[in-house]
């Protein structure tokens, strides 16, 4: 009996030790590492004080969140970075780059903020007025309904100076201006929407000067932004398209941030190497069609081939399975059941179209095929632009091992560590559109019309849009060039270069793609060409990482030791 129990004591004490081991090696699989809970808590923490502080432009927000990343600072420099793990030296790495270019952004809005201090000063005193709404003060409504009364006053006061002085802002300060008195108006709705109906004393004094003000703050906000220096907008060549283009200086400074050590010019090169590439293999595709050189002729020929009205969702449900029996078959990459089990189908409605004429991915595939109200030349647009030759290689991207895969495996891996950088996201998802070409996935010259059709689009995206931001070319000619050298639809075309200039995207947006994908390529030649790892393994591990920019995934798969001052210097095209 005392045999066993010393037996027992010493498989625990094992036990315990293999716990005490796993605890102190950051990097193991279950993904914490040194700096899992600064990160968290910093997250969580600045969830916190948004919702708190979330008037736009405050100065009681701004000075908040000033303060608030300067700590962070303070908290993060006690980490001896030297003995971090390589995956925690990537998180204090990545970190402070977070808090720098928060403290950044903080810095430009104070300086715009007291540039327009004269013009956005009237109506200032509502901070403080939704400032004690929030914790919830009885207030003197007599007194509130006076000083909105006095604020609307202030405001029609401003709005004649301006009118007899005209003032000129740039677009930058004329936007500023806009959020910031939208700020004060969300200020005031905030107080009124609290007391209303609740205070019988507030609602009788206070509802007419609320209506007033309310009113007096949309006037002036219009006014604020007539006074814009039209030399500072980009004039309308055309297209109908004005987007906001931001000059070297902030395309280098949004780069450096991104990690990507390459000028414009250099990436503008690169996608020109990679369309030559493309034009070479669409020769040898129309020539197996029997087209000769004429590749127009050709990829006509494979956008007629569309699908039958009522049977895109099944055509694009084909290629899906198809996609999943090459990955499984050539053991490409962990898919968790769960993950083929819960992706699903939506349609995309035809007014968005207009603007993402092509499918879209993630948890839900969104298809895009016309309805019976669209007209006749948007019916084909949609039909001969996801025909299912160019949609073959993007169902991979869409849903896995594309975007659902990767939604699904952040999740579930070091979700503490998702810094939302394209060039991983959309990266990741072009790389399997690369390493489908290289595998033989498609099947046909057709298959490989389609697939170069994508691989040029991606390659104009870096061209167009660099070429746009350094202030080379107008929007007008994007759609040309998309629809000269890609072969686009020129709706699509149209349809494309406004989701790039005037949708939520932000700058590097489309350059990402390729850009990110020769940066995944680079590192699969690097870790699987090489045999350091088999190419199930190198997925797996990416996956497992979560998102950041493509240098750091690398430093982590290759246990590089970092510097603090650590400066990205990956030159990762080398054809």
């Amino acid at each position: 009996m005392k045999k066993l129990s010393k037996l027992f004591f010493i498989a625990c004490l094992f036990l315990t030790i293999g716990h005490l081991a796993i605890a102190q090696q950051p990097d193991n699989q279950s993904g914490v590492t040194e700096l899992y809970d600064f990160s968290v808590n910093l997250r969580a923490d600045y969830g916190s004080l948004s919702r708190f502080y979330s008037i736009e432009n405050s100065p009681e927000r701004r000075q908040r969140f000033e303060s608030f990343f300067k700590d962070q600072i303070i908290k993060l420099e006690k980490f001896n970075f030297n003995k971090l793990s390589t995956g925690g030296q990537v998180d204090y790495l990545l970190q402070k780059r977070y808090i720098d270019e928060n403290l950044f952004e903080l810095s430009v809005e104070e300086k715009e903020v007291n540039q327009l201090k004269r013009w956005i000063k009237p109506a200032e005193s509502l901070y403080e007025l939704e400032k004690k709404r929030r914790r919830g003060l009885h207030l003197d409504s007599e007194k509130v309904a006076a000083d909105l009364n006095d604020i609307a006053k202030k405001l029609k006061a401003a709005t004649a100076e301006l009118k007899k002085e005209n003032p000129t802002f740039s677009r930058e300060l004329t936007r500023r201006a806009e959020r910031t008195i939208r700020g004060q108006k969300r200020a005031l709705n905030s107080v009124y929407d609290f007391y209303k109906g609740y205070d019988p004393q507030f609602t009788w004094w206070v509802t007419k000067p609320y209506e007033v003000l309310d009113k007096a703050l949309d006037d002036y906000s219009k006014v604020l932004s007539a006074q814009v220096d039209k030399s500072t907008l980009p004039k309308d060549d055309g297209s109908g398209i004005i987007g906001n283009p931001i000059g070297r200086e902030e395309l280098i400074r949004q780069m450096k941030y991104e990690m990507i050590p390459y000028s414009p010019e250099q990436l503008v090169e690169i996608a020109n190497k990679e369309f030559a590439w493309a034009d070479t293999e669409l020769l040898k595709a129309s020539r197996e069609m029997g087209f000769g050189d004429d590749w127009r002729a050709a990829q006509e020929k494979v956008k007629m081939a569309f699908v039958p009205e009522g049977h895109q969702p099944e055509a694009m449900l084909k290629l899906y399975n198809e996609s999943v029996d090459f990955l499984k078959k050539n053991n490409l990459l962990t898919i968790p059941p769960i993950a083929e089990e819960t992706w699903r189908m939506s349609m995309i409605s035809p007014a968005r179209q207009l603007i993402s004429p092509f499918f879209l991915g993630g948890e839900t595939l969104q298809i895009s095929y016309p309805t019976d109200d669209m007209n006749h030349e948007d019916k084909l647009m949609s039909m001969r632009g996801n025909n299912p030759h160019f949609s073959r290689a993007t169902v991979h991207h869409e849903l896995i091992a594309g975007h659902h895969l990767q939604g699904f495996m952040n999740n579930r891996n070091k979700e503490y560590r998702s810094y939302g950088t394209p060039f991983w996201t959309e990266g990741w998802a072009l790389y399997w559109e690369l390493l489908l070409w290289d595998m033989d996935f498609p099947q046909s010259p057709e298959d490989r019309i389609g697939m170069l059709f994508w691989r040029m689009h991606r390659s104009a995206r870096i061209i167009f849009s660099l070429n746009y931001h350094l202030g080379e070319w107008t929007p007008q000619q994007c759609i040309d060039f998309l629809v000269d050298r890609v072969g686009h639809e020129r709706a699509n075309a149209e349809g494309e270069v406004r989701r790039s200039f005037e949708g939520n995207y932000g700058p590097l947006y489309q350059l990402a793609y390729m850009t990110g994908g020769l940066q995944f390529y680079e590192l699969k030649k690097e870790l699987v060409d090489s045999g350091k790892m088999t190419i199930k393994e190198f997925h797996d591990a990416v996956l497992k990482e979560n998102s950041m920019p493509v240098e750091m995934v690398r430093a982590i798969l290759t246990n590089q030791r970092l510097k603090k001052d650590f400066k990205s210097n990956w030159m990762f095209y080398n054809k």
